[in-house]
């Protein structure tokens, strides 16, 4: 992403997520907490994206990974 803020509703990232809205609650009220973003009517800051990406499972590198090579192909 070019910027570390975004406007997304939790009511969206539930949809994108296939889960629950109050699921998407709980975590970014745990990621806030943490001190990695803030959120607040629907838009989100990333305080700190390398200790985001710490906190990620081991499958953000490899989404990440594929993601760039479908974009840098011809």
């Amino acid at each position: 992403m070019q910027s570390n803020k975004m406007e997304l509703t939790q009511e969206f990232l539930a949809q994108m997520l296939g889960v629950e809205r109050t699921s998407v609650s709980v975590v970014a009220g745990t990621l806030q907490r943490a001190g990695l973003l803030t959120y607040r009517r629907g838009k989100i800051e990333i305080l700190n994206a390398e200790e985001m990406e710490s906190a990620a499972c081991e499958c953000y590198a490899r989404v990440r990974s594929h993601y760039s090579r479908l974009l840098n192909k011809d």
